[in-house]
């Protein structure tokens, strides 16, 4: 059996209550350790061999809940256990795990390392967690020729097959026989046919949840065509949609109390003779006309649809995920997608879980006053808020809310789905964002 080595873990200035060997205090002393945020120190053991680690926490009052992911991303394989003070075992477990992520499937990685389960963590709970996280990060991190509609329709479908879960898509010219238009003209001047994925699990006498989620595989930004600078990331614009599989993926693993619905609108934002056109009024699901402003605002108008069916069985709760403006991280960066709730209350709970799990959102306003910066002198709405640049984010969300009746409770993520530079539990690349702070809202209101 592969030995397991301790990984001691230290506060900020703690060093003396760690209660290590003289030896070790000195060693850790002459190499200036002292509990620094992310440290990691090797420890000589016996007979020149690896007797284990010191680990860094940092100071309570700047510390991230997901720390110990810094640990896992600098050591290559080993198995592990913790020792010291690390706080909650389950969390802690989560964070060496989810800071372990590596995405192999075009190159070889590093070994990654594994962890003994602390005593008193709910292993079940990090598993689900975990795979969760996964789930969004390897969608995301896999490039569109890999992943266009017809793959991401094969990947749900497998999905649902794990979990005897039956599925609907409406493809191609059917979303225009089946009233989808938007759908159908922002993915029709691909190669791969626009679609919507529906599929829902649970007691049809629980309450009702409908997860929409943006579901771009590859956003050129249509005629409106981005910059190479702006277009280089657009895998990432099915993260929307990555993020709610995930968050599926949790809720029916826990089995909350829920019937939950998931709805995908996928396409891929491409450019052809058949492109729609800046200008264009397109006719929607819910009835209203849209002007087309510009055609790299692609993603409001799938959920529009996507969102105006969801609605029509007159759901518990609706929430969307979707990458869907610059303007979000101008606003809050590429850390804190905004949230946009009609429940204040819910909004403020899904905001303190995730500050507790180091999955932070921030919420803002469904501010009534931008509202008539979508105004049309054509058609019931333009999807775009003009030039000025000006709440890009609020206004985007203000058309989304014209699609889903104003009784029926609605929630809009604006995430990123990206980690730009690494940090404590999130690796460079595609990541997750919201799965956890929902998942643990969401708990404390249907219960398992």
């Amino acid at each position: 059996m592969p030995q397991t080595l301790p990984i001691i873990c230290v506060a900020e200035g703690g060093l003396d209550a760690a209660t290590l060997s003289p030896a070790n205090a000195a060693w850790a002393s002459a190499n200036g350790f002292s509990g620094q945020t992310g440290k990691l120190l090797a420890l000589p053991g016996e007979n020149g061999a690896l007797g284990g680690y010191l680990f860094g926490l940092g100071a309570e009052k700047y510390r991230s809940p997901l720390v110990l992911g810094l640990a896992a991303a600098a050591l290559e394989g080993g198995t592990f256990r913790l020792e010291g003070d690390f706080g909650d075992p389950t969390l802690a477990a989560l964070a060496f795990r989810l800071g372990a992520y590596g995405f192999d499937r075009y190159a070889k990685g590093k070994p990654r390392p594994t962890l003994e389960l602390p005593d008193g963590a709910d292993g079940t709970e990090v598993d689900r967690l975990t795979r969760s996280a996964f789930i969004a990060r390897d969608l995301v991190n896999t490039p569109a020729n890999d992943l266009g509609p017809d793959a991401l329709e094969a990947w749900v479908s497998d999905f649902c097959a794990e979990r005897g879960l039956e599925i609907k898509i409406t493809k191609g010219d059917q979303l225009l026989a089946d009233n989808f238009p938007m759908i159908h003209a922002v993915g029709r001047a691909s190669a791969q046919a626009p679609r919507l994925i529906d599929f829902s699990w649970g007691d049809s006498s629980h309450p009702k949840l409908t997860l929409v989620g943006k579901s771009v595989t590859f956003d050129t930004g249509g005629l409106n065509i981005k910059p190479g600078s702006s277009m280089a990331l657009m895998k990432k614009d099915m993260g929307g949609g990555a993020n709610v599989l995930g968050l599926a993926n949790a809720i029916i693993d826990a089995g909350l109390k829920v019937r939950l619905r998931i709805v995908l609108p996928v396409v891929e934002n491409a450019i052809s003779g058949s492109a729609f056109r800046p200008g264009d009024v397109l006719p929607s699901r819910k009835g209203l006309t849209v002007e087309i402003g510009n055609t790299d605002a692609e993603g409001r108008l799938i959920l529009a649809d996507a969102l105006a069916l969801a609605d029509e069985e007159s759901p518990d709760l609706i929430i969307d995920m979707a990458t869907l403006t610059g303007a979000a991280r101008v606003a809050l960066g590429p850390e804190l997608p905004p949230l946009y709730a009609r429940n204040e209350a819910f909004g403020r709970a899904v905001v303190e879980h995730g500050m507790a799990v180091d999955d932070p959102l921030w919420p803002m306003p469904l501010w009534p006053g931008y509202d008539k910066k979508l105004s049309s002198r054509i058609a019931d709405v333009n999807h775009i808020s003009g030039s000025d640049g000006f709440a890009g984010s609020i206004t985007a969300a203000l058309f989304l809310s014209r699609f889903v009746a104003p009784e029926t409770e609605w929630m809009h993520l604006d995430i990123y789905a990206w980690a730009p530079e690494a940090r404590a539990g999130r690796p460079f690349g595609g990541t997750d964002q919201a799965i956890r702070a929902l998942y643990g809202a969401l708990k404390d209101r249907y219960g398992q």
